[in-house]
């Protein structure tokens, strides 16, 4: 998986998470860590790989989960999750 591919993934969870009004905190840090992403010069696989995680600026534990899933298994299950939420669109309840 590329780089820009990871990258997307994050900035498009961060979209969603807009979508949603989640924390801003939460929103930036995928914002983040989806630009440090595309701004390395190795592979993030290769980072996964090596250990290396914590060189990505923005990565906290979290994310580095979400990374080294992504990386290890061609998706994300978060991701996914927030995408049917999002294809279910808003929740009425009002009846």
């Amino acid at each position: 998986m590329e780089n820009s591919d990871i990258a997307r993934v994050f900035t498009d969870i961060a979209d969603m998470l807009e979508q949603k009004r989640e924390n801003p905190f939460k929103i930036r840090a995928y914002r983040k860590v989806a630009h440090s992403i595309e701004g390395l010069s190795v592979a993030v696989e290769q980072l996964v790989n090596e250990g290396r995680l914590k060189e990505i600026p923005g990565a906290g534990e979290t994310i580095r989960g979400k990374i080294t899933e992504l990386v290890t298994t061609g998706q994300l299950t978060y991701y996914e999750k927030l995408k049917a939420e999002s294809a279910e669109g808003p929740d009425d309840s009002s009846g």
